[in-house]
């Protein structure tokens, strides 16, 4: 399938990225490949994409769209991710201004890590941000998006498979049918997303073309970021960081388009029960339907996942908004950062 830009062609607003280029933004749902993606285009010479940084929704719920400027950075400095990224709050000091705006305090992370990098560009990859869309614009305006998607059955076996698990998360699916219902709300909310988006800062991208025709596609990715191809980006596997987290150990390999093959692995009433969840959805996106009329009970039971899928979704977001003003978050830091410093997952 060949990569699409779903929007139409025209000039992004450039407000707030880098005079070289606007800021880059991977979207993808959960185990769709989107850690590959980020290590080819970290591996460029220009663009510095770091690892998920979890941080944005929680800097806008305590800070929201007129960030103090003290405040923020104090804040910052009790994220265990900064430490992570080799950043320091004076580091990202020098890139703010002294009354920013949401945007430039975000983005004077982002721009110290670039510059500790060597790299002129900034990027995030961080597929929890799928549920805030509308954040990613007021953190990254005038920002491109390439969003890659991969066939949900496939994403779903590798997301059982994984052994970390959320834990403070209720939102998170735990099972195979709740992945599907988030896997169809996610897509489906990027795809729409892209419609309120100015012309040409949108692409759509195959997890089957990433890995069958690596060089062909991440030529497109780069022509749309308005980057030069560098073969470099292939060889991500050499710049492998054996402190990746266990479920990316293959990105040691080279691309293998036989990963986690639904056809082969996923049992027959789990696929009737993905198709009724998110066949449809499949179906637009041209993949193969073995289901296309599902049950009347595998329908009903797709119509409960989804509904308690976003009762979940809208419990957390406001359990979650109210804990990150008050000193509970403090105390969620502290934790990270020990957990951090001691290695655990």
């Amino acid at each position: 399938m060949a990569p699409a830009d779903r929007s139409s062609h025209g000039d992004g607003d450039d407000r707030h990225g880098d005079a070289e280029g606007p800021p880059v933004v991977i979207l993808g749902v959960s185990r769709s490949g989107t850690t590959l993606l980020k290590e080819m285009l970290d591996g460029h010479s220009e663009l510095a994409i770091p690892s998920e940084s979890y941080f944005i929704p929680q800097l806008w719920d305590r800070h929201g769209r007129r960030p103090e400027r003290h405040a923020f950075l104090r804040d910052l400095g009790r994220l265990a991710r900064i430490k992570e990224w080799g950043l320091t709050r004076e580091s990202i000091r020098r890139k703010m201004p002294a009354e920013p705006d949401f945007a430039e305090a975000v983005q004077a992370v982002y721009r110290a890590y670039a510059e500790l990098h060597g790299k002129r560009r900034f990027g995030d990859k961080t597929p929890s941000y799928m549920q805030r869309l509308s954040l990613l614009e007021r953190a990254f305006p005038g920002a491109r998006y390439v969003h890659l998607i991969r066939d949900g059955r496939d994403a779903g076996l590798s997301f059982v498979a994984m052994r970390r698990r959320a834990r403070f998360n209720w939102a998170r699916p735990r099972g195979l049918a709740a992945f599907a219902a988030q896997w169809r709300r996610e897509v489906e909310g990027a795809r729409s997303f892209a419609g309120s988006l100015a012309g040409g800062r949108y692409l759509e991208i195959r997890f089957d073309d990433l890995v069958t025709q690596p060089a062909e596609t991440l030529g497109v990715v780069c022509s749309f970021l308005g980057l030069g191809f560098e073969p470099e980006m292939l060889d991500y596997q050499r710049r492998f960081n054996a402190g990746h987290p266990v479920d990316h150990a293959s990105l040691a390999r080279p691309p293998d388009p036989r990963a986690r093959g639904w056809r082969e692995e996923m049992s027959e009433p789990d696929q009737r029960r993905y198709e009724a969840i998110a066949g449809d959805l499949l179906a637009e996106l041209g993949y193969e339907r073995r289901y296309p009329r599902p049950s009347a009970r595998d329908r009903v039971r797709g119509r409960i996942e989804r509904g308690a899928l976003a009762v979940r979704i809208a419990t957390f977001d406001v359990a979650i908004t109210v804990a990150r003003k008050g000193p509970a978050w403090r105390l969620r830091q502290i934790y990270m950062r020990r957990a951090h410093v001691e290695g655990t997952p």
